[in-house]
């Protein structure tokens, strides 16, 4: 009998592979530094298993942040049902993957505000198309 993840579980675990991609590590290799399996890694990415606080406190040095960062924007997670909680924003869908951290990225580094803007219409021009 399994245990259903809790919301803050899976927020810690989105904002783990979020650093995590940002410096283009594999799991395999944040699970080296910090003395487990890939696997582990994966089941604290889900959320599936909690992440103990004497290996958060090791994962925060390993990605260069605080500990305080895995759990930004969680505290409004505790009032809401499993339901709302399952439908984050879809950031947290963009920031998963190694193309949305790459679009981030160098959306970034552009800035002219206006440019940006135009960038923003002509990707919503595209997912219209492709809707």
């Amino acid at each position: 009998m399994g245990r259903e993840p809790g919301p803050i579980d899976k927020h810690v675990g989105r904002r783990i592979r979020m650093r995590r991609l940002m410096f283009s590590m594999s799991q395999k290799r944040l699970a080296s530094q910090i003395g487990v399996t890939f696997q582990q890694i994966q089941k604290y990415e889900s959320g599936s298993n909690r992440v103990s606080a004497s290996r958060l406190q090791h994962v925060s040095h390993i990605l260069g942040v605080p500990v305080e960062f895995f759990f930004d924007e969680a505290s409004h997670l505790r009032a809401r049902s499993k339901r709302v909680a399952d439908s984050l924003p879809d950031l947290y869908k963009v920031t998963a993957t190694p193309d949305g951290i790459a679009l981030i990225t160098a959306f970034l580094k552009i800035e002219d505000a206006v440019l940006r803007r135009y960038i923003v219409q002509l990707i919503q021009g595209i997912a219209d198309c492709v809707e």
